[in-house]
C-alpha cells in the first residue's frame, strides 16, 4: 500500500485540501507538522490520484509532495486515526423546552459508549466511505454548535445541510429533532455514503445529488431553517454573495482562524447575519450566525 503525502503551510492548506478531495472524495488523512499541515492519501500502486495540478493551484503554497510505502497494518493504522468524537450534553435554555443529550460519534469499529442511553446520542459513522466522520476540528465544532442551537431554540424545524459528505452533521441534526433534514452533496459517492450512514443510524434524510450554491441560491424558505455549510473559505464567500435571503440560523465551518472575521463580515454585510457563536481549536473556526 502507498501512503502520498502532501505538506503545505497552514494559511494555505484550505487550498490543497479542495483540490485534494475534489481527486479523493473518500477522504483524507490530516496531521499537523508545526506550521505546516500535511493531508495523505492511501491506495495500491497506480491507484492514487495524479497531482500535476495542485502545485498550480496552490500557487507556491505547496512545501512537499511524497510517497512511501506503508506497513502491512496500514488498514489498523487508519483505524487508529479514527477515533470516537463526545459532544458534550446542553441544559435548555430559559425559553426551551429541551434538554439536549450528547451526541457520541464513533467508527463502527470501536465500542459503543457507556453513557445511559437517555443522556447521549449515538452516531455509527464509516470512515472509509466519505469526507467528514467527526473527528476531523472542523466537523466537530459544527457539532458544538449544532447541539448549542438545539438547546437555545425553542422550536428547530427544517436544516439543509450543504456538502454534507459522510452526512454525519445531518445524521446529528435529525437525532436532535430537526425535521425535515435535508442532505446536499455534488458528490455521488458522498450522497451514497450519507444514505448508507442515515439507514446504519435509523434516520430519514432528504437525500439530493446537486449543487450546494445553485441550491441555496434558489432555496424559496431560507428564512424557516437552520443552513451548515462545513466548506472552504471560497465556498462559503460565494455562499454569502449568491444567497437572496438569510436563514434563521446558519452554521459555518471549514474556516482557517485567520478567515473568520473575512466570513463574518461577509455574511453581515450581505445577509445581515451576526455571530451568535463559536468554536475555535487546531486552527480551525466555526460560527453560528443569525439575524438577531
Amino acid at each position: 500500500m502507498i501512503r502520498l503525502a502532501v505538506r503545505v503551510r497552514r494559511e494555505q492548506a484550505e487550498l490543497v485540501l479542495a483540490e485534494l478531495l475534489e481527486l479523493a472524495p473518500s477522504g483524507v488523512e490530516e496531521v499537523a507538522a508545526g506550521d505546516s499541515v500535511e493531508y495523505a492519501v492511501y491506495g495500491a500502486p497506480g491507484e492514487l490520484p495524479s497531482l500535476p495540478d495542485l502545485k498550480a493551484a496552490a500557487g507556491g503554497a505547496l512545501v512537499e509532495i511524497a510517497t512511501s510505502e506503508t506497513p502491512d497494518d496500514w488498514c489498523e493504522r487508519w483505524r487508529r486515526f479514527h477515533k470516537p468524537v463526545l459532544i458534550a450534553a446542553q441544559a435548555p435554555a430559559r425559553d426551551a423546552r429541551r434538554a439536549v443529550p450528547a451526541l457520541y460519534v464513533r467508527p463502527p469499529w470501536e465500542p459503543p459508549t457507556r453513557l445511559p442511553a437517555g443522556e447521549v446520542q449515538e452516531i455509527v459513522i464509516e470512515p472509509a466511505q466519505a469526507f467528514g466522520t467527526g473527528a476531523h476540528a472542523t466537523t466537530r465544532q459544527c457539532l458544538e454548535l449544532l447541539v448549542c442551537l438545539a438547546a437555545q431554540r425553542p422550536e428547530l424545524g427544517t436544516l439543509v445541510d450543504l456538502g454534507t459528505g459522510s452526512g454525519v452533521l445531518a445524521i446529528a441534526a435529525a437525532r436532535l429533532g430537526f425535521r425535515p433534514v435535508v442532505a446536499i452533496d455534488n458528490e455521488q459517492d458522498s450522497v451514497a455514503a450519507a444514505r448508507a450512514n442515515a439507514a446504519a443510524n435509523g434516520v430519514q434524510l432528504e437525500l439530493r445529488h446537486a449543487d450546494g450554491l445553485a441550491y441555496a441560491a434558489s432555496w424559496p424558505h431560507a428564512q424557516e431553517a437552520v443552513l451548515v455549510a462545513n466548506l472552504l473559505r471560497p465556498t462559503l464567500l460565494e455562499l454569502a454573495r449568491t444567497m437572496p435571503t438569510a436563514p434563521r440560523d446558519l452554521l459555518v465551518g471549514g474556516l482557517l482562524a485567520e478567515q473568520a472575521d473575512e466570513a463574518a463580515t461577509a455574511f453581515r454585510e450581505q445577509l445581515g447575519l451576526r455571530q451568535r457563536a463559536f468554536r475555535e481549536g487546531a486552527g480551525w473556526v466555526a460560527l453560528w450566525l443569525s439575524p438577531s
